[in-house]
């Protein structure tokens, strides 16, 4: 038999197997989970989750989808956390030392606590990324920001309420767009795309069964 754990989610008692995501722990103990589920693979950062160990007062951050349930975990789903989003076009936004003071001025009210980094459910430097952003350092804040999937536990941290992930997205994009070097040979494959070289065989893949394109997937070329 599967050792089983007592886990509190919503303020309530189950007894679940101990292998279980704190996911998978929610859904034997008969939630149906229509929103905050996401991709269930730890990219879409919409599964945010708290929770803390009878006996320790320390409260962990976390993606449910991708962690493992542990016995005496009390459960709190961290619903959206509602950001700044400032609204720009990316073909007037230049990558100028100005532009963060314009659209993310909190940025600069950091006072250097790194609860952000402390509370990544990616472990990532949070605060880090930030100072990089702060100095117009773009190609270092996309750099270090890579991995983050949008969770928003970082910003529901933060005293002075920076919009960590929207900071990190527009770093990236000004790098993508006027810093790093042009990638060639994707320019041509959307050209031949916008072309209608692709639009024959794209028809031909969305024709085939199921278990043909499981066989195809399976068994398809990749590039060293």
């Amino acid at each position: 038999m599967e050792e089983m754990v007592n886990v509190f989610l919503m303020g309530k008692k189950y007894s679940v197997p101990s292998g279980l995501t704190i996911m998978g722990a929610m859904e034997y103990a008969g939630y149906q989970l229509v929103r905050g589920c996401g991709c269930r693979n730890g990219f879409c950062g919409a599964c945010a989750t708290i929770y803390r160990i009878k006996g320790d007062n320390t409260l962990k951050f976390c993606l449910a989808c991708q962690t493992t349930v542990e016995d005496n975990m009390y459960v709190a789903m961290l619903p959206f956390f509602p950001i700044v989003k400032p609204v720009y076009d990316m073909e007037k936004t230049k990558p100028t030392e100005q532009i963060m003071m314009q659209l993310y001025p909190e940025i600069y009210s950091c006072i250097g606590c790194n609860a952000c980094t402390k509370a990544c459910t990616q472990e990532l430097k949070v605060m880090q990324y930030i100072a990089h952003a702060q100095r117009g350092e773009y190609e270092k804040c996309a750099e270090k920001s890579f991995d983050c999937v949008m969770c928003g536990v970082c910003s529901a941290r933060c005293p002075a309420e920076i919009s960590h992930p929207q900071v990190a997205l527009l770093a990236r994009r000004l790098t993508g767009k006027y810093i790093a070097p042009e990638s060639k040979h994707l320019t041509q494959r959307v050209h031949d795309i916008e072309n209608g070289d692709f639009t024959k065989l794209l028809e031909d893949v969305a024709g085939k069964p199921i278990e043909e394109l499981k066989e195809l997937y399976n068994h398809r070329e990749i590039e060293e």
